[in-house]
């Protein structure tokens, strides 16, 4: 007996984690910095850690309530009703909660290309087929309704992100809007704002408030840093809310996850720090990265390097880990994530000591 035929799948690949790099490396784990996959410097908010330390007593309850209060306070933060929002285990999970709910064998899903691999994952694993629009790096990766409608033809579900992973680029909220009106009625336009609170522009929830073919994704793996934990959520229009207890799984965020995330919307000065850092750490790269960087609204700079698996390579034996993009279709750019201070120094000398010999080689 074999699975389906999932040849058309690309599996995701995580950035590496520094336990496996020291272990390859015969390297003290505590001598690495792990700048690879967007995780938050400074740990999770230090009021999350308390709360999942109260948690542990209570693992053999079910996270009915706890459930509830984290979706509570979440629609109270963006002004919706609670149905509005589908807590999921991450806004991966959020992604298939919206494929059960709208993508049928032989419907069409439109991805960016390049772009997070769990969006054709998540819609093909209900039959769908999968097209792409192109990012180009000739043009920036800018992207633009133009760049999305030129490839749209009738699809059941598009997908944008807003900081857009790896590239950074942003899609202005004007724009969003022209993609949402120019599409069918009978298209959802999925905006994954992950890296959303890393961004100066306004968030797509307004749309909402008139529109029913448009959900936001967030998270709480970034800026709150409960990456370890899962948990994620989309905003829906009132309209179609109901459909969450439909294609739900019973209980699908843990109930450690649920405390951690309540206690951690209420530390600002968590996310504040981490922000104001994230935006100093993208100004640094910019400006003393011997490399071309492209401009982000997300908490990490993509940066072209030649060849990136050598430069990831020679980094790590220095002590950094950073992304080698060739998974994201770019085999010349590498994606560094926004560290402490400390930590973005000690990576900009080290790609830069590098990029010098591997000029020079």
């Amino acid at each position: 007996m074999e699975p389906r035929d999932l040849s058309s799948h690309v599996a995701y690949r995580a950035g590496r984690g520094i336990e496996e790099v020291a272990r390859d490396l015969g390297m003290d784990p505590d001598d690495l910095v792990k700048l690879s996959s967007n995780e938050n410097p400074f740990g999770p908010s230090p009021a999350a850690a308390e709360a999942v330390q109260e948690a542990a007593t209570d693992l053999h309850i079910y996270p009915k309530a706890v459930h509830a209060d984290l979706t509570d306070a979440i629609a109270e933060q963006w002004g919706l009703t609670a149905e509005q929002v589908w807590l999921a285990p991450g806004a991966d999970g959020a992604l298939d909660l919206l494929a059960r709910a709208f993508l049928e064998p032989g419907d069409r899903a439109l991805v960016p290309e390049p772009g997070f691999a769990y969006y054709p994952m998540s819609a093909r694993y209900t039959n769908a087929e999968v097209d792409s629009y192109r990012l180009s790096k000739a043009e920036d990766f800018a992207q633009s309704p133009e760049t999305v409608m030129e490839a749209y033809d009738g699809h059941r579900v598009v997908y944008l992100t807003t900081p857009h992973n790896p590239t950074g680029s942003e899609l202005s909220l004007s724009a969003v809007e022209t993609v949402a009106d120019r599409t069918d009625e009978e298209t959802l336009v999925v905006v994954d704002e992950a890296y959303g609170e890393f961004s100066e522009a306004p968030a797509a929830r307004r749309l909402l408030d008139d529109r029913e073919g448009v959900a936001v994704l967030r998270t709480f793996s970034k800026a709150y840093g409960l990456a370890g934990l899962r948990v994620g959520y989309a905003l829906v229009p009132e309209a179609w809310a109901d459909a969450y207890g439909l294609v739900n799984t019973p209980f699908a965020v843990n109930s450690v996850a649920c405390r951690a995330g309540l206690a951690a919307l209420d530390d600002d000065d968590h996310v504040e720090q981490t922000v104001e850092t994230t935006r100093w750490a993208r100004d640094y790269m910019h400006e003393h990265l011997e490399a071309h960087t492209w401009e982000s609204g997300g908490n990490f700079v993509l940066a072209e390097v030649g060849d990136a698996a050598a430069v990831v390579e020679a980094a790590q034996r220095q002590g950094v880990i950073i992304r080698d993009c060739t998974s994201f279709g770019l085999p010349d750019c590498v994606r560094v994530s926004c560290g402490t201070r400390e930590e973005t120094r000690e990576a900009v000398g080290v790609l830069n000591n590098v990029l010098a010999e591997v000029l020079a080689g």
